[in-house]
């Protein structure tokens, strides 16, 4: 289900982080709780174009891809913030329009256990920056060579690591691609003075 614009004017807003948004969320927002979505699943599977990357060296971002489940944080944003809240979500995450903007139910990881519909950014599989699924090895060699205008990718994947990780889980790919981001990375000069070679 899309959200249309009659629903950007009812009640408080929920957003449901996943990636950036669980450590960056650039909103304000009234209460910030743990939260599972069921049918979609946490993925690096976005050619990052701007943020991360360019088109001549893209980076790889993540997006909520079809099956499974997802554990993020889910965001209640005061109604009357609801509007700016989804004009600058809009702004942040469809620079491009590779993510579809959905509402999906979330269950929130709580004393209430509550079910609440939320905003979700999905990713498009048809658009070209989608990128499926990727060995390992080339998600490494994006992450190494994407850098945009948020940042380099390296930092991306570490921080997203280190806030699953603050909630008290873990997301098996992303953290095995942390372990080869720390073990490939040039963050010193090799001992003979040049930089390591990544494989």
């Amino acid at each position: 289900m899309t959200l249309s614009d009659t629903d950007s004017s009812k009640g408080d807003l929920w957003v449901f982080g996943y990636g950036s948004l669980m450590w960056r969320p650039g909103f304000d927002y009234l209460e910030r709780v743990p939260a599972r979505l069921i049918g979609e699943h946490r993925a690096l599977c976005v050619y990052s174009f701007v943020h991360r990357g360019t088109p001549e060296r893209p980076g790889l971002v993540l997006g909520l891809d079809r099956g499974g489940a997802c554990r993020g944080i889910a965001f209640r944003v005061d109604a009357n913030r609801r509007a700016e809240t989804i004009a600058y979500l809009r702004a942040r995450e469809q620079v491009t329009s590779v993510y579809r903007e959905v509402t999906r139910s979330v269950w929130l990881e709580d004393d209430a256990r509550q079910r609440v519909s939320a905003l979700v950014y999905v990713v498009d599989r048809g658009h070209v920056q989608y990128a499926g699924r990727l060995t390992p090895a080339e998600q490494l060699r994006h992450v190494l060579q994407g850098h945009g205008q948020s940042g380099n990718n390296r930092d991306y994947v570490l921080s997203t690591v280190k806030a699953i990780e603050a909630e008290g889980f873990r997301d098996g790919a992303l953290h095995q691609l942390a372990l080869m981001l720390h073990e490939s990375h040039p963050l010193h000069a090799a001992p003979d003075g040049e930089k390591s070679v990544t494989p």
